[in-house]
């Protein structure tokens, strides 16, 4: 790392941390003071070369430690608490949460048919006029869109041939479908007439006093947003995405979205029946790993810690009890959110480095404790872990 980024990291140390306490405490006992927390994030970025990472721990439902590492951009200004971080998939847990107070209030059940809230059937929209010779169509609920059992590929446009199509049975298996999100985002649209990005911005981002997200551009966001370094040594300027999308439109930053986590893990908002629903396992996971989300291949490995899919969110079990967690991926995005529910501890991390996949594991591991969160699966292979001999592949 050269020169200038050890500068900014050491200036970024005075003006862009906040901590609640002296020390943090891990899920295992162990106490780190919020300096060793700092010197061991900076050291992990500059091994593997991440350009901007911000970290968010709570503790007993509290932001207890902000931190912004790094820069933000390719003129090397430092990342701060307030920049402007796409958080790309960790729309759909956002989303998740709004569509459950929806369930609270009696306006939606994630039980029934999305052909009991449509006006006409949903092959009659263009948009969905694929799926006019399968009646599948008419299994799909709420609850089977958002835990990712809808059985479409993650978007229509990766198909081979741009079409979208059931690639097994709607609530049979786990397949990750941002498809499935816009699908849910189209029923609330076009059949209770609901405007999701105003929805979000009133149930959720007023709510939590996020006043620096969004599900489409502001323009007064742009003094502070990120450029994205991508692993290739690219840099991309920040997609300004003009229309909300479930599956992953969302703008936000640290300070915010910890205010939002804090408020999940605490239960802020929903009733306790809706939220135990949202972070409870509908369906569990034997893929290899995540993606690509169509692979038919199998594992018995994550058995013992029941990893599965709940509303919107991923869970597993942790020898301090049941998790909660939501991934963020794009270009130059790679996020993370885990929260333990009975310590109501939590760990947040956003950046805009593709190389901070290569960290996240040690990450976890030194400020939450080992909770056995399947980083094989999600894709976060350590930078150095030795690579497999010729004779072990």
């Amino acid at each position: 790392m050269n020169f200038r980024f050890g500068l900014v990291g050491a200036l970024l140390c005075m003006h862009a941390s906040i901590s609640g306490a002296q020390t943090i405490k891990n899920l295992d006992g162990r106490t780190l003071p919020a300096a060793t927390i700092d010197s061991r994030v900076e050291t992990l970025m500059r091994a593997n070369d991440v350009k901007g990472l911000a970290v968010a721990l709570i503790r007993d439902g509290r932001v207890v430690y902000l931190h912004a590492f790094g820069v933000r951009n390719a003129k090397g200004d430092p990342l701060t608490l307030d920049t402007v971080m796409y958080g790309a998939s960790q729309t759909k847990a956002t989303f998740a949460w709004m569509v459950m107070q929806l369930v609270d209030e009696g306006k939606i059940d994630l039980d029934r048919s999305i052909a009991d809230y449509l006006p006409k059937p949903l092959p009659d929209y263009p948009k969905y006029a694929d799926l006019k010779d399968d009646p599948r169509w008419r299994k799909l609920t709420f609850r089977i869109l958002l835990d990712h059992t809808a059985g479409f590929a993650n978007f229509s446009w990766a198909e081979p041939d741009g079409k979208l199509r059931f690639h097994g049975d709607p609530g049979a298996r786990f397949g990750y479908s941002g498809e499935g999100f816009q699908l849910a985002q189209f029923v609330l649209e076009n059949g209770l007439g609901l405007d999701v990005g105003r929805e979000m911005q009133r149930r959720i981002f007023d709510r939590f006093a996020m006043s620096r997200t969004s599900m489409t551009w502001r323009q007064d966001l742009s003094a502070d947003d990120v450029d994205h370094f991508l692993a290739n040594g690219e840099v991309k300027g920040h997609n300004r995405r003009r229309k909300p999308g479930a599956a992953g439109s969302m703008d936000t930053t640290v300070r915010d979205w910890s205010l939002f986590l804090a408020g999940v893990v605490n239960g802020d908002g929903l009733s306790a029946r809706a939220k135990a629903e949202m972070i409870h396992l509908q369906i569990p996971i034997d893929s290899v790993a995540q993606f690509p989300t169509l692979s038919t291949a199998t594992t018995d490995e994550y058995k013992g810690i029941r990893l599965g899919y709940g509303v919107g969110w991923g869970v597993f079990d942790t020898p301090y009890g049941h998790a909660f967690f939501k991934e963020g991926r794009d270009d130059g995005t790679v996020n993370y959110a885990l929260c333990v529910q009975p310590r109501k501890a939590c760990i947040l991390l956003l950046s805009n480095s593709d190389r901070a996949e290569g960290i996240y594991k040690a990450l976890v591991e030194e400020l939450m404790g080992n909770v056995r969160f399947p980083w094989r699966w999600e894709g976060y292979i350590p930078y150095d872990l030795p690579a497999p001999s010729a004779a072990g592949k």
